[in-house]
């Protein structure tokens, strides 16, 4: 019994079965296969036990909450001012808690000295997380037989047209392909080979081994759903999430199901940025996904306005095109003004910085940065080392002739330090900053570290360009 007075558990099990009945009904309806029903009856039985489990790989990743865990209310994206406790959690419905991120590279850096001596954080190692209630199994059936469908369709239609066409005629592999769209379409398939095969018939027993290979590689529609269990992770820098991705796969390789980094994307058609990583929180016999999404709270932000403009084009991909493609650029819109705003910020921290590296670097002992050893972490996964590497040498170039230069420094900087200055801010705006998909805006430059940032930037888009 909660604190509310609520039997979360019976209630949880009169939630299991509405759920069961509902998958049984689109079963019987003939909307799902029995496949597709096995797996969601998985994912929708024992709701309680899987939500605390999601709670205890929370508690797992963090550590202890560093404030009171409250309700969350998805309608309006904010924390509900009343404390719950861990007998109050329960599959229904979302809450929220904040933990600090220990092995944040950037804990302690960012910080300013007001009048009085007070130090104003720019950036926390706090980590606002928001736990999901579990999906609507309704809006899952939804997903699997729409979307995840159709996409599953057009892959395996493609997958044989391509086994097809490199042994046999074009046109061959291109009649068998619009087979499969017509066959697929009349009921719900999730068997992709038997199929495939019963369509395409005798005549083709050369290829089938070799066809029943890559169909058997194409996801179902079923297991593309992902999301009934889901925690959103806001962090203030992108370093910060990518710290904690890489914790996770390294407490549970074995656990890892996929992960997705898009925070350096430009090619999201919505310009949306973000990162994911899906996590078995069940055991290899029984795969419960948990999805983990990774975001910044800048960026959050400008996601929740964005929210009901991707709900109407989710309702409009059967409608107009047209108003699909208007509702995607009002979207596509919003998020570049996240990447600004969140970009701004790194500015503002390369000019907080600039004088902590400074300091540092002139006083190190045999050009050891031991303040500042690990901070940030650099990695190749964000850009190619020869990327990097051609633009440390143009920073070494723009130092060399006083393009930049340390300003108010407190005795005399050798070339080779002001270097080693200007390089380190280069490395931290390298794995900080979002590179833009456009080339037309920048930050203002009436201070060195604008100038510079938009310098390492414009250099980003030279790549991209390439």
């Amino acid at each position: 019994m909660s604190n509310n007075g609520i039997d979360v558990f019976r209630a949880s099990k009169l939630h299991d079965e509405k759920n069961l009945a509902i998958i049984q009904d689109a079963y019987d309806e003939g909307r799902i296969d029995n496949a597709t029903r096995e797996y969601l009856v998985n994912l929708y039985t024992d709701s309680m036990d899987w939500f605390r489990e999601v709670f205890l790989y929370i508690g797992k990743c963090f550590g202890a909450p560093k404030a009171a865990v409250r309700a969350y209310d998805y309608e309006n994206d904010c924390a509900v001012n009343t404390p719950i406790t861990i007998s109050d959690i329960n599959p229904m419905e979302p809450y929220l808690v904040n933990h600090r991120l220990d092995e944040d590279p950037m804990r302690n850096q960012f910080f300013v000295s007001t009048h009085g001596h007070q130090i104003d954080l720019a950036v926390s190692s706090i980590v606002t997380v928001i736990v999901g209630a579990q999906k609507s199994v309704s809006r899952a059936i939804d997903k699997i037989t729409g979307k995840y469908y159709n996409d599953y369709v057009n892959e395996v239609a493609q997958t044989a047209y391509d086994v097809i066409a490199r042994t046999e005629r074009v046109a061959s592999a291109k009649a068998i392909s619009d087979k499969i769209h017509e066959a697929f379409a009349k009921t719900f398939i999730t068997d992709a080979s038997t199929n495939v095969l019963r369509i395409i018939g005798s005549g083709h027993e050369k290829i089938s081994a070799e066809l029943v290979r890559a169909l058997d590689k194409v996801r179902t529609p079923y297991a593309r759903l992902e999301d009934v269990w889901r925690i959103k992770c806001l962090f203030d820098l992108v370093p910060q999430a990518r710290t904690f991705i890489e914790r996770i796969c390294n407490m549970w390789p074995d656990k890892i199901i996929a992960v997705r980094d898009k925070f350096f994307d430009i090619t999201n058609p919505r310009g949306y940025r973000d990162a994911k990583l899906i996590l078995n929180i069940g055991d290899k016999d029984k795969i419960i996904p948990m999805e983990i999404i990774c975001n910044v709270r800048t960026f959050f932000e400008f996601e929740h306005q964005t929210h009901s403009a991707y709900e109407q084009s989710r309702r409009a991909e059967t409608k107009k095109m047209k108003s699909v493609a208007q509702i995607e650029n009002k979207t596509e819109t919003l998020h570049l003004e996240g990447i600004k705003k969140y970009n701004s910020i790194i500015c503002d921290c390369v000019e907080d910085l600039f004088d902590r590296i400074g300091w540092n670097i002139l006083y190190s002992v045999k050009d050891q940065d031991m303040l500042f050893d690990g901070f940030p972490k650099i990695q190749t996964i964000y850009y190619p080392q020869k990327i990097t590497d051609i633009i440390l040498e143009k920073v070494d170039n723009a130092v060399e002739n006083e393009v930049f230069y340390v300003q108010n420094a407190p005795t005399r900087l050798t070339k080779d330090q002001e270097i080693r200055i200007f390089r380190w801010m280069a490395k931290f705006i390298l794995v900080s900053a979002m590179p833009y998909s456009y080339a037309d805006w920048s930050v203002p430059t009436d201070t060195m570290a604008g100038k510079f940032f938009n310098f390492i930037m414009k250099e980003l888009q030279r790549y991209y360009k390439k």
